[in-house]
């Protein structure tokens, strides 16, 4: 008999549970999940300490966007209790220096009031255009708008602080699967190629005619990639 593995998900900014809920049922006789909650902590170092404190001995361990930055650093901070390692839709570099400059604006809008979350005008750089309008959309809205102007200065301060995390990726010697939408445009392609390069036995799955939230926008594609990473 297969026990279900333990399994950690930690979503993107903005993003919570509702982010991993379709790939949930077509995983459940191979994984138990449990989802991080990474609104509370302005460091990713603060974030990983909090999901660690509520996740299992020992657990696989999977994060799209910021939550791939958010399990670098539980790589760093306890390496021994993760079996497996998925990542979706990430990168391992820190910002640019224009990705900074641009970030340092949506807090600077943000603490004058004017918070928006994810608005229409934003989708297109978040999912591919065939969900630009629809429920795919609207569960991203939501997610938004849950989450909030505080959490989303908290998270925006965190990845701004992020370190580089390619240094760590060579002497990783776990399963590891590197996702991501072939359309991505906030992290894409090939940045998962590099990750897959430096990521010893990492395997690359880009999921076609998706963009940065495979889990909502293809979830048979990304519930296929991490059944066979559970199998693996």
């Amino acid at each position: 008999m297969i026990h279900p593995m333990p399994l950690l998900l930690l979503p993107g900014l903005l993003c919570d549970a509702a982010l991993w809920a379709p790939i949930r049922p077509g995983i459940a006789d191979l994984a138990t999940p449990v989802v991080a909650d990474l609104t509370l902590d302005a460091s990713v170092a603060a974030m990983a300490m909090r999901a660690l404190a509520m996740a299992p001995p020992r657990f696989a361990l999977a994060g799209l966007s910021m939550g791939g930055y958010v399990a670098f650093e539980i790589l760093r901070q306890a390496p021994e209790r993760v079996l497996r390692l998925a990542l979706f839709d990430t990168s391992a570099r820190p910002d640019t220096e224009e990705q900074s400059r641009r970030r340092r604006g949506l807090i600077g809008l943000a603490r004058t009031g004017r918070f928006r979350g994810v608005t229409p005008r934003l989708l297109p750089q978040l999912v591919h255009p065939r969900h630009a309008d629809g429920p795919v959309a609207a569960e991203v809205l939501a997610m938004a708008g849950r989450i909030g102007r505080d959490a989303f200065l908290r998270q925006q301060e965190a990845i701004l602080g992020r370190p580089d995390s390619r240094p760590l990726l060579p002497g990783l010697s776990l399963p590891t699967l590197v996702a991501v939408g072939a359309q991505d445009v906030l992290t894409p392609p090939e940045l998962a190629e590099e990750m897959a390069a430096l990521i010893p036995g990492a395997v690359l799955r880009v999921l076609p005619d998706c963009g940065h939230l495979p889990p909502l926008e293809s979830p048979a594609a990304a519930t296929a990639a991490l059944r066979a990473w559970l199998e693996a």
